[in-house]
């Protein structure tokens, strides 16, 4: 089938037809509804020796990385662990869309939850399938579909049991979770684990990446009790329209940990922001600021803004996060670029939340910090 060059109304009709099939052939995922009433809060974290930082906000947990943790260099005491537990949970369905992996704790939970029943189906960018920790699920029996598209598929988000929806900046990876600077969110709401379920059947049902997929998330705004959460994705959603007119209504201050960030758009209002006196401060990774040509590093610093390159010598300032007044957090898989917002396939979470703007605030003053001085 061309996706290309289909009328939607043709391709809504194919992909109803599509479904049809594939719900005769494709294994059957109970409803979350089946679950028994004590079914355990997987957002209770279970590592407490876990070196990550956590928050609750109600449903919403964060955890962040830290290279220049103890145990960092024994890939021990890393957000990993909290997953993994949560992975150790899981009764009815996994299913991950990863950029990378290749870290043997998320490997093994995969396999385990597969051998006990659970209904495991993994999404990846086609060029990041080649390593042996990939090959080792395949043979466990998992499905991996690759993207096979120019674009990244450049996701790192996981949905459990149809309730509980894990994501943020941070590759499963030994490196993403031990040398980077990453943060990891978990929703627990059945209305989040929809929008990215929906997100990932047309990647993994219909093979739909990029340009191809199809709009209209179900729950694009949604309450965490209480807490105002929006879920955007790449490209159907034109998530640089919602980031771009929150900060056009800063008010107060701005702050971005950003990983690539070559959007003029974004990097334009930032800077209208600052002239009209909000305080802006963000810190770059120091290599991408280095090999690209087209940062929005020496525009902020020829206009005066306080910005730095990263300090992690070892491994990348990966996060893609920009807090405004102290309010609300923009994260995600998104980095501030074009290709992230017009061909990558990536996920954008808006929180509004005071008590999670601190505990990034928290972070950004660490990594900021622990930045190259002006």
């Amino acid at each position: 089938m061309q996706k290309r060059g289909i009328a939607r109304s043709q391709l809504l009709i194919v992909l109803l037809i599509l479904g049809l099939v594939l719900s005769a052939c494709s294994p059957i995922i109970p409803d979350a509804s089946t679950l028994p009433s004590d079914f355990p809060d997987t957002g209770t974290p279970v590592a407490e020796t876990t070196t990550a930082t956590r928050t609750a906000a109600g449903w919403i947990q964060v955890y962040f990385t830290d290279p220049t943790a103890v145990h960092a260099t024994d890939y021990e005491g890393g957000p990993d662990e909290v997953l993994v537990a949560a992975l150790d949970q899981a009764r009815l369905s996994v299913d991950v869309a990863a950029y990378s992996l290749d870290l043997w704790s998320i490997r093994d939970a995969l396999i385990n939850a597969h051998k006990r029943g659970v209904v495991v189906r993994i999404v990846m960018e086609s060029d990041d399938m080649d390593n042996q920790e990939v090959q080792q699920i395949k043979d466990a029996g998992i499905p991996i579909i690759g993207d096979q598209q120019q674009g990244l598929m450049h996701n790192k988000f996981i949905v459990m049991d149809q309730m509980d929806v894990w994501t943020g900046s941070m590759n499963y990876t030994t490196s993403g979770v031990y040398k980077d600077n990453n943060n990891l969110i978990h929703l627990r709401s059945s209305l989040v684990a929809e929008d990215y379920s929906n997100e990932f059947d047309q990647m993994f049902n219909y093979h739909l990446f990029g340009p191809d997929k199809i709009d209209g998330t179900p729950n694009p705004k949604v309450s965490l009790d209480g807490t105002p959460v929006e879920i955007y994705f790449s490209p159907e959603d034109k998530a640089a329209s919602r980031i771009l007119e929150l900060i056009h209504g800063a008010r107060e201050s701005i702050k971005f940990l950003a990983y690539s960030f070559t959007s003029h758009y974004i990097g334009a209002a930032m800077m209208e922001r600052a002239q009209a006196g909000v305080k802006v401060s963000g810190v770059m990774d120091d290599g991408q600021v280095k090999t690209s040509q087209v940062t929005e590093y020496a525009p902020f610093k020829q206009a005066g803004m306080d910005v730095r390159l990263d300090g992690n010598l070892d491994g990348l300032m990966h996060h893609k996060v920009i807090i405004i007044d102290q309010m609300i957090v923009i994260t995600g898989s998104y980095n501030f670029t074009a290709s992230a917002e017009t061909t990558n396939d990536e996920n954008v979470v808006i929180i509004f939340s005071p008590e999670v703007a601190a505990r990034f605030m928290e972070e950004f003053q660490r990594v900021y910090q622990q930045a190259q001085q002006p």
